[in-house]
């Protein structure tokens, strides 16, 4: 819930001075500057005694954080309308987290990605936490440092460089601490689960009379892992619901909604101790434990799913709805004033952070058993004449894991002063490293596997062994008959131990030891920082009836460095479940000088109480791209005291990042839903017919064959697929075109009341786009002609026209859009028995936001899906009276489509109305706190009071798995 009422009535003290809606806390102070004070902020380089600047800002306080209940600051700020589409919680657990990438809180300014939200603290750039990425995981903020969060669209790269094409979000820390500050929270929900515990030390000192402090802070942050098997509705099979094509209405009743409810939802034909195909028809015959197969009811054309029977369970599968994460933040921060005109400043943390989640487990699909493997004879005999066919889902073998642990270390140095009344410098230099330690958790090592599995007796002791321990040269791996064993010696006294596919619980566990390895992969990230600049205004020289002219001019030099070191076990390509893996390392730097204007033209007179310009240029040179040019023009004017007229125009670019430059061609597994398949063909563009016709006709279908392609209902085809990725080193930087413009009400007969609203344009030309192997096989047929770039990096088999293979690669080939309005509320006022009330609201529209894949391409429209919702807002209550402070908090936005505006263009019946959408999201939540002295303060809350639950067929959205969440805290000022 982000709250920025809490503070109103202390902060409005300062609103008369503002042009914009935001609160004081934007400035590097928390508290209002006297008039003629010099205040740097957000968004500018050149010092000013307020806070006119022309680009729309909202800013989340120290108290916003504290009122929120939430441990881990992406679940307040993601409350935010134009950071609704961040990364977190369940996104980054499970299933759904990338590789290398669990527990991470990642920032997405206006749904543009992580990688275009250029993130600072305290005005500068940090290094990343992801390899190859400019990405940063805000885990790696201190909560109770924190001063306020400015989130600003428009015109940063001008000001601070490359990657914030979407916009900026700087964390200001606090400075001059002087005493002792002790807090503490420990929260969980009302189910008894996914706790979380928070405290934190800060110590600091002023010394020579107040001309130098430093300040030293310890802070602990800890989230239990969740797993989905703690939650009814995602861990019990009768009540976990996905929505899938209805069997009842094949062929297609236009009439009829094509796809409805279903609980107990299995995958087909595959079990947790093996679903056991005897006569090799292609159907299970038997459990692995003997028992007659039950397969349910059969769900034609739904991804190969089954209700009922003996197949496994949907439910748990994907592993945890939380991560667990653990972190450990130390933070210096100090400064000496030697004088006016020399100023020492030292910023240094070092961050630990452990995380770790379970995914889903590893699974066999038709693995051949011989008819003389030894188990199989045990248990069906002369059923299996030829051998057997088992698929199992092998939660039995450990299901796979991720535990990450991250190092973070920063260090910033630097000099700053005056160099005349009207002019003042900064000299600093920034070193920022991440070093991860990735461990992937029981993963098949794949010749092992192969030998474990191919199990007889030995003739001489009747014992069960591993064959190749008898028959050295006996095959390995049965999909390459030419494969020798990588990582044992086959032979007597190899180590194999034969491992029992036969039963939920058979594999023993020292087959087991034998067979999974964990999987230990380092990464490194690396920044140099090296700027300057030159700030002041030319009052000493002439001044405009608005004051004099503001200028900054300055040099930055950066140099960024990643480096991916995969386990060896990767890098040979031995794992059963995982492709190979190969060293990822790159560099670039970039050499940029940067300029900025304020030009202050009118003020207090009539008709124009203020009239300002602004100007900003950077021009950049890239080892990568080469030369590239940033600018921004803004202006600002009122009229009268009581509105306020604002505006900006901007270029701004992204150059692209290590691992899209420079990752090698590795490969991988994805689940792709053809979309050629009779299900999906009627989901894209006009074109995705006819270009099907055409790709499966040059994969040698006759029209018959085409007629009755189906791979849906083929397991064979609904596998997990390989294919490639890799990086591209002819990418380009993107460019995004951004406006803004907006208003400010601060009508002096409402006093107390302030409000704005602003307008946003983006757009981005030639943007650099990865898309997912699925995404890939959709692109390709959906565009004009089958010649494009997609359809050049995915194959389809000759014969069978399933797709057999795709190379995912970043390509300058799409352009976004996007458009909306921010709406921001505050009002304040005392009353003279009944305490001081606060009234906030922060709400945002969202108009557009589009995808175009190629040139000429259909556009995709992403507006009104989930994580876009139309409409959204924030809205809070603060009520103070004397010790006591009451919050309550809503957070809300409209419902979002589940199915995408193609596929229901195409298919208007493809579900009952009231499930093409999840519903509105609904958080109530409540803070009371208690002072009981000036340093010791007591509180208690609780979010999504109302215990509103997710969506059906969702796990996390439109709100999260936690439900009802429950905390208390305390902090000790001294």
């Amino acid at each position: 819930m982000v709250r920025t009422a809490a503070a109103a009535r202390r902060l409005l003290a300062a609103s008369a001075l503002s042009t914009l809606f935001v609160l004081p806390a934007m400035a590097q102070d928390a508290t209002p500057a006297d008039d003629g004070e010099t205040i740097v902020v957000t968004g500018s380089r050149i010092q000013r005694s307020d806070y006119n600047i022309a680009n729309p800002l909202v800013t989340v306080t120290a108290e916003t954080l504290e009122q929120s209940g939430n441990v881990q600051i992406i679940d307040t700020l993601a409350q935010n309308p134009a950071l609704i589409n961040s990364l977190g919680g369940a996104r980054t657990s499970g299933s759904n987290s990338d590789f290398g990438a669990v527990g991470v809180a990642l920032l997405d300014l206006r749904g543009l990605g992580e990688n275009r939200t250029l993130v600072l603290v305290n005005g500068r750039r940090h290094v990343a936490s992801l390899s190859g990425s400019a990405a940063v995981d805000i885990n790696t903020i201190p909560n109770d440092l924190i001063e306020g969060i400015d989130v600003l669209t428009g015109g940063a790269s001008a000001i601070y460089g490359a990657d914030g094409v979407s916009g900026v979000v700087n964390f200001r820390l606090k400075r001059d601490f002087d005493g002792f500050k002790a807090s503490g929270q420990v929260g969980i929900s009302s189910r008894g689960d996914a706790g979380q515990r928070y405290g934190s030390l800060t110590y600091g000192k002023n010394f020579s009379d107040g001309r130098g402090n430093i300040a030293l802070s310890y802070e602990f942050r800890e989230q239990d892992r969740l797993s989905s098997f703690n939650r009814s509705r995602t861990g019990n099979p009768l009540n976990t619901y996905g929505i899938v094509r209805d069997p009842s209405d094949i062929p297609d009743d236009p009439n009829v909604p094509d796809r409805r409810p279903f609980n107990n939802l299995r995958y087909a034909d595959s079990s947790l101790g093996g679903a056991i195909d005897v006569d090799l028809d292609g159907i299970p015959d038997f459990t692995g434990e003997g028992k007659v197969y039950d397969r349910g009811l059969l769900l034609p054309s739904s991804g190969g799913l089954t209700q009922g029977g003996d197949s496994t369970p949907l439910a748990g599968y994907q592993g945890d709805l939380q991560a667990y994460n653990r972190v450990h933040n130390f933070n210096l921060l100090s400064h000496y004033d030697f004088s006016d005109a020399v100023k020492f400043f030292f910023e240094a943390k070092y961050v630990k952070n452990k995380t770790f989640t379970l995914a889903q487990p590893s699974f066999d699909f038709f693995t051949y058993l011989t008819p003389d493997n030894a188990y199989l004879q045990d248990q069906f005999g002369a059923l299996a004449p030829d051998g057997a066919l088992v698929s199992r889902d092998n939660f039995d073998m450990g299901v796979r894991g991720e535990r990450n642990e991250r190092e973070t270390m920063r260090f910033v140095g630097g000099f700053e002063g005056a160099i005349s009344d009207h002019a003042r410098y900064e000299l600093s230099y920034t070193f920022g490293q991440t070093k991860s330690k990735v461990l992937l958790t029981d993963y098949r090592i794949g010749d092992r596997y192969w030998a474990a599995i191919d199990a007889v007796r030995d003739p001489a002791t009747g014992q069960i062994v591993c064959r190749s321990d008898l028959d050295p040269t006996a095959n390995i791996n049965p999909d390459n008959y030419d494969a020798p064993a990588t990582t044992f010696t086959p032979g007597a006294g190899s180590g194999c131990r034969p491992l029992n596919l036969l039963g939920n619980g058979a594999p023993s566990q020292a087959a087991l030891d034998w067979v999974n390895a964990d999987i230990l992969n380092r990464a490194k990230i690396q920044q140099h920082v090296v700027s300057g600049s030159i700030s002041g205004d030319f009052g000493q020289f002439f001044e405009l009836p608005g004051g004099p002219i503001g200028f900054a001019l300055g040099g930055e030099y950066r140099k960024e460095k990643s480096s991916f070191l995969p386990d060896e076990l990767l890098q040979q390509g031995a794992l059963q479940d995982f492709s190979l893996q190969l060293p990822e390392k790159g560099s670039f730097d970039v050499k940029e000088i940067f300029g900025e204007l304020s030009v202050p033209v009118l003020k207090d007179m009539p008709f124009a109480h203020t009239l300002s310009f602004g100007a900003a240029v950077r021009l950049s040179d890239y080892s990568t791209v080469g030369k590239t040019t940033t600018w921004k023009v803004d202006g600002t004017y009122a009229p009268i005291p009581d509105i306020t007229f604002r505006g900006t125009l901007s270029e701004a670019v992204r150059a692209p990042n290590i691992t899209e430059l420079f990752a090698p061609r590795n490969g991988g597994f994805s689940f792709i839903g053809d979309p050629c398949d009779p299900v999906y063909i009627g989901e894209g563009t006009q074109y995705r017919a006819a270009n099907c016709q055409a790709s499966l006709t040059a994969a040698g279908l006759t029209p018959d064959q085409i007629a009755a392609f189906n791979p849906e209902n083929d397991p064979t085809a609904t596998v997990s697929l390989p294919g490639n990725s890799g990086g591209n080193r002819n990418l380009r930087e993107e460019t995004a075109r951004t406006w803004t413009a907006g208003t400010v009400l601060r009508p002096r007969f409402i006093p107390g009341l302030i409000a704005s609203f602003d307008w946003y344009d983006i757009k981005i030309k030639n943007a650099i786009n990865t898309p997912t192997a699925e995404e890939l096989a959709g692109l390709c047929v959906d565009q004009p002609t089958l010649d494009n770039v997609y359809c050049q990096n995915i194959t389809r088999a000759n014969g069978t026209g399933y797709i057999s293979g795709y190379f995912v690669q970043p390509q300058n080939v799409a352009n976004f859009k996007t458009a909306g309005a921010d709406i921001k509320l505050n009002y304040s006022f005392d009353t003279a028995k009944a305490g001081a009330f606060s009234i906030s609201l922060v709400g945002g529209y969202l108009d557009k936001l589009q995808f175009i894949a190629t040139p000429g391409a259909e556009v995709n429209v992403d507006r009104l899906e989930a994580y876009f919702p139309k409409w959204n807002a924030t809205g809070d209550i603060t009520w103070k009276l004397d010790k006591l402070t009451v919050n309550y908090g809503v957070s809300w936005f409209s419902k979002t489509r589940r199915y995408t505006t193609e596929q229901l263009d195409a298919n208007p019946d493809i579900a009952a109305p009231k499930y093409q959408w999840y519903k509105e999201k609904w958080q109530h939540d409540l803070y009371l706190a208690y002072d009981v002295d000036e340093r010791f303060r007591f509180y208690v809350g609780a979010n999504n009071l109302f215990d509103q639950q997710p969506s059906i067929a969702s796990s996390n959205y439109p709100i999260s798995y936690v439900g009802r969440y429950m905390y208390a805290g305390a902090k000790i000022t001294m």
